[in-house]
């Protein structure tokens, strides 16, 4: 049920292109809930005893919360409505605020389980449990409950945008949404740090909006290592096609100030070709009903295992067929 590996913060190359996340936080090893909701009592129990490692006030912390009989209701936010003249600018801000409301998970243990390869249906469902549970998140978690919170804004375009940092010989990786409407830029997320998660609307490029992110990281004397940009994502919830998480991977080291933003208008030039494009649909009720488990069709395809080499920085990608998403675990709902 508990899995955890050596990595940075967030998204992990290694680890990114088996479709999960990296789980270390801040240097500390975490854990991940692979045995879903509700947690199981071994799960529970970890959770504590990592809690008594990580925290400064070691096992007192969790006797303390776990023996009170007076700990306060915590209020469960709501999901956002709108009103039909409510603005994009001001969905954006109500969305970021559900977010934020939900609060950032500093348990050390990650509650719902998020693989990259599965199909952007599958983490859908995900992210409906999300807002079922109402616990709190991570900024991975938060990417996938942003892409379903703006699935109905067909004005507004959803890419993942992560970063790799260095801080006193450590690395660090975070991951937002960057989000797109009226030729302007933005981003939705979560972060212990204010200024690294919700971007308004208002960067007039993709580069004004990697910077504006480079300077906050500067605040707090990260250096920007990396930068990985993703497609913009379908609106289709049911759809069976995967994230594009890592369109261009831009080596900030190896580029000057010009040729990265040269790499990135160039990369916001793929995102808008790709609109017009027609997606993946989803499959047909015969086609489903064909689909079943995995677990119980041995046909089922396989990911793939064979790593894809790396593009040196500033070259463009080369479209290759696509695996197969991992359908590993999920069987489509007829």
């Amino acid at each position: 049920m508990l899995r955890t590996t050596v990595g940075c913060v967030g998204v992990e190359e290694r680890d990114e292109d088996e479709g999960e996340e990296d789980l270390r936080d801040g240097g500390v090893p975490f854990f991940v809930n692979r045995g879903g909701l509700p947690v199981d009592e071994e799960t529970w129990e970890q959770m504590w005893r990592h809690v008594a490692r990580i925290h400064p006030n070691g096992e007192a912390i969790g006797t303390r919360i776990r023996g009170a009989s007076d700990l306060p209701k915590i209020p469960t936010p709501s999901v956002p409505t709108y009103q039909p003249t409510t603005s994009i600018p001001q969905r954006l801000e109500a969305i970021q605020k559900y977010i934020r409301d939900l609060q950032y998970n500093h348990t050390g243990t990650q509650f719902f389980e998020i693989k990259k390869s599965r199909p952007l249906t599958a983490l859908m469902d995900i992210a409906k449990e999300m807002t079922r549970e109402s616990l709190p998140i991570k900024c991975l978690e938060a990417v996938i409950l942003g892409i379903y919170l703006t699935n109905s804004m067909s004005g507004v375009e959803r890419f993942p945008l992560s970063f790799k940092t260095q801080f006193s010989g450590n690395h660090f990786c975070h991951i937002v949404l960057g989000v797109h409407s009226g030729g302007r830029f933005g981003a939705l997320g979560i972060s212990r740090r204010m200024d690294l998660m919700f971007k308004p609307l208002e960067f007039r490029t993709l580069a004004d909006l990697v910077q504006e992110f480079e300077g906050a990281y500067m605040g707090y004397w990260h250096t920007l290592r990396k930068v990985k940009i993703g497609q913009y994502v379908s609106h289709d919830p049911h759809s069976v096609e995967q994230i594009d998480w890592k369109h261009s991977i831009l080596d900030v080291d190896k580029l000057t100030k010009e040729e990265m933003r040269r790499e990135l208008e160039r990369h916001t030039r793929d995102m808008r070709m790709k609109i017009g494009k027609a997606a993946p649909t989803s499959p047909t009720k015969d086609k489903k009903c064909n689909m079943g488990s995995p677990h119980r069709n041995p046909g089922s395809p396989m990911r793939r295992n064979s790593r894809i080499e790396r593009r040196p920085s500033g070259e463009k990608k080369v479209l290759d067929p696509k695996s197969p998403p991992d359908m590993n675990g999920y069987q489509i709902r007829v």
